[in-house]
C-alpha cells in the first residue's frame, strides 16, 4: 500500500499539502491502481511452476457418472404381498380338499382320535400339581420345600454368574491394556516406516532433479516392479490352473469312490435282506403255540427291518402252526396303518387330556425326602445328588470363566500379531498412495523439461515437488 510520503516530487508534495485526509487517501489509491495496471503484470507461468499446475490434466471420467440404481422396493413389496396371499389361498384349498376326502373316505381308514398328553417334567410344576390334586400336610410341606430350594438355587446361580462375569471383565480389561501398550510399538514402527519412505523418496527424486538440471538424462529406474508384478500374475495363473485341475481330478475320484461304496452297500444290503428272510422262514417253521408270544416279537422286528408289502407278510404268516384266529389277529396287527398307544401313556384314546410325569431333576429327591423324612436313603440321595449338581455347576462356571479369559488372551495375541503383519501392508499402501500423488507431478516436470523450459523455472518446480513429497498427502499421521 502506497503512503502519502512515498511521493517525493515537488508537484505531488504541493498537491498533497492542500488536500484533506480523505482526499489524500483517494488520490493515493488512484495512483496506486494506475501504477499496478501499467507496470505490474502477474506471471502465471511462475504461479504454475510453484503449484505444479498442468494444462494437460483432464477431469476423471467418473465425475459425471449419473447412473442411478433401479428402485425395486415396490416390486419386492408386491411380490411379498402376492406370495402371502397365495400361501393363504393354497392353505384354504388344502382344507377344502381334506374336508372332501374325509367325506368320501371309508370309516375304517379315518385317523383315530388323538389324546392330548400333558407332560409335567418340571419338579416345581409337579409339586404344585400334587398340592392342587391332593392338598395335605405332606404335599404342602414337600412342595414348599421344593419352591424354597428353587428360589435359593436361583439366587445362588445368579450370584455365581455375576461373579464369573465380573472376574472375566476385569481380566479382559487387563488384557486390553496390555494389548494397547504393545500396539504402541507397532504404531511407532508404522510411523517410522512412513518417515523412512518419505526420506527415501526425497533422496531418490533429489538425485533425479540434480541429474535433470545438469542436463544428464539418466533417470532412476522405477519400472522394475511391473515385471515382478507380471511374473507374480503369471505364477498366480499357474497356481489357479493347478488348483482347478487338482480339484477336478479330486471330484472325479470321490465320485467314483461314492458310486463304488453305494454298489457295495447295495450288495451288503441285499445279503442282509436275504439273511433276514431266511430267519423269518426258520421262525415260522419252528413256531408253536407255546412259543407264540416270543415269536410274535421276533417276527415284528424282522418284518419291520425288511419293510415288505402286506402280500409278503400274508404269504409267510399262513404257514404258521397257530390257530387261524390267532394268525388273523397277528396279521391285522402287522398290516394296519396305525399303532395302538398304551393307556398308561396315551390314555384311553378319547379326546380328554391325560397327565403324566417324567422328572429328571435333583429337586425331585428333596420332594421324596420331605414326603418320607424317616427314610435315611432319601436324605442321603438328595444331599449326594444336590452336592454333585452344585459342585458340577460351580466347576462348569469356573471352567467357562478360565476358557473365556484364555480365549481373550489368545485373541489379543492374534490381534497384536495381525497388526504387526499389517505394518508392511500399511507401508506399501502409504508408498503406493505417495507415488500416485507424486507421479503426475514428475510427469509434468519431465514434460516441461522436454519443452526446454529454463532451468530456473524447473528448479522452482523441483523444489515444490520435494515439498509436496515431504508434506503432502497421504499424511504420515493418518
Amino acid at each position: 500500500m502506497l503512503k502519502a510520503h512515498d511521493f517525493t516530487d515537488g508537484e505531488t508534495v504541493r498537491r498533497q499539502r492542500n488536500l484533506t485526509q480523505n482526499q489524500k487517501k483517494i488520490n493515493v489509491n488512484t495512483q496506486e491502481g494506475v501504477l499496478i495496471n501499467n507496470y505490474y503484470k502477474p506471471d502465471f507461468t511462475e504461479i504454475s511452476d510453484t503449484l505444479i499446475i498442468s494444462n494437460k490434466t483432464s477431469l476423471p471420467d467418473s465425475l459425471n457418472d449419473k447412473k442411478q440404481p433401479k428402485d425395486k422396493n415396490l416390486i419386492a413389496l408386491s411380490a411379498l404381498s402376492l406370495g402371502i396371499m397365495s400361501t393363504i389361498a393354497g392353505f384354504t384349498w388344502f382344507l377344502k380338499k381334506n374336508t372332501k376326502n374325509l367325506a368320501e373316505s371309508d370309516a375304517n381308514k379315518i385317523l383315530p382320535t388323538l389324546t392330548r398328553n400333558v407332560a409335567i417334567n418340571d419338579e416345581t410344576h409337579q409339586a404344585i400339581y400334587r398340592m392342587v390334586h391332593n392338598p395335605n400336610r405332606q404335599t404342602i410341606l414337600a412342595g414348599s420345600g421344593v419352591l424354597a430350594l428353587t428360589v435359593t438355587t436361583f439366587m445362588a446361580k445368579t450370584f455365581l454368574d455375576g461373579l464369573k462375569d465380573v472376574w472375566v471383565k476385569k481380566r479382559e480389561a487387563d488384557i486390553q491394556k496390555n494389548l494397547q501398550e504393545n500396539l504402541i510399538a507397532v504404531e511407532t514402527q508404522t510411523f517410522s516406516g512412513k518417515m523412512q519412505i518419505i526420506r527415501n523418496m526425497l533422496g531418490v527424486y533429489t538425485e533425479k532433479f540434480k541429474q535433470d538440471l545438469t542436463e544428464t538424462n539418466t533417470r532412476p529406474n522405477f519400472g522394475s516392479k511391473n515385471s515382478e508384478t507380471n511374473s507374480l500374475k503369471g505364477n498366480d495363473n499357474v497356481k489357479y490352473l493347478v488348483l482347478g485341475l487338482t480339484t477336478f481330478v479330486g471330484i472325479l475320484a470321490l465320485s467314483y469312490l461314492s458310486i463304488k461304496n453305494l454298489s457295495k452297500g447295495k450288495k451288503y444290503l441285499d445279503e442282509n435282506t436275504e439273511a433276514i428272510k431266511r430267519a423269518v422262514d426258520n421262525v415260522i417253521q419252528s413256531s408253536t403255540t407255546e412259543t407264540m408270544e416270543r415269536d410274535k416279537e421276533l417276527l415284528k422286528n424282522m418284518f419291520s427291518a425288511l419293510g415288505t408289502s402286506k402280500n409278503y407278510i400274508k404269504s409267510k404268516l399262513k404257514n404258521l402252526n397257530w390257530a387261524k384266529e390267532k394268525i388273523a389277529e397277528f396279521e391285522n396287527e402287522l398290516t394296519k396303518s396305525t399303532a395302538k398307544v398304551e393307556k398308561a401313556i396315551g390314555g384311553d384314546g378319547s379326546d380328554k387330556p391325560t397327565f403324566y410325569s417324567h422328572v429328571d431333576d435333583y429337586r425331585a429327591h428333596l420332594y421324596n425326602y420331605l414326603l418320607d423324612t424317616d427314610n435315611k436313603q432319601f436324605k442321603q440321595l438328595f444331599f449326594g445328588i444336590f452336592g454333585i449338581t452344585a459342585l458340577g455347576y460351580t466347576g462348569k462356571l469356573t471352567g467357562e470363566a478360565i476358557k473365556e479369559v484364555e480365549v481373550k488372551k489368545i485373541n489379543a495375541e492374534t490381534e497384536l500379531d495381525l497388526q504387526r503383519r499389517l505394518v508392511s501392508t500399511e507401508l506399501r499402501n502409504f508408498k503406493n498412495k505417495k507415488d500416485a500423488a507424486i507421479t503426475p507431478l514428475i510427469e509434468e516436470f519431465d514434460r516441461q523439461k522436454s519443452l526446454s523450459k529454463p532451468k530456473e523455472e524447473l528448479k522452482v518446480m523441483a523444489d515444490n515437488i520435494l515439498f509436496e513429497i515431504k508434506n503432502g498427502a497421504p499424511f504420515v499421521y493418518s
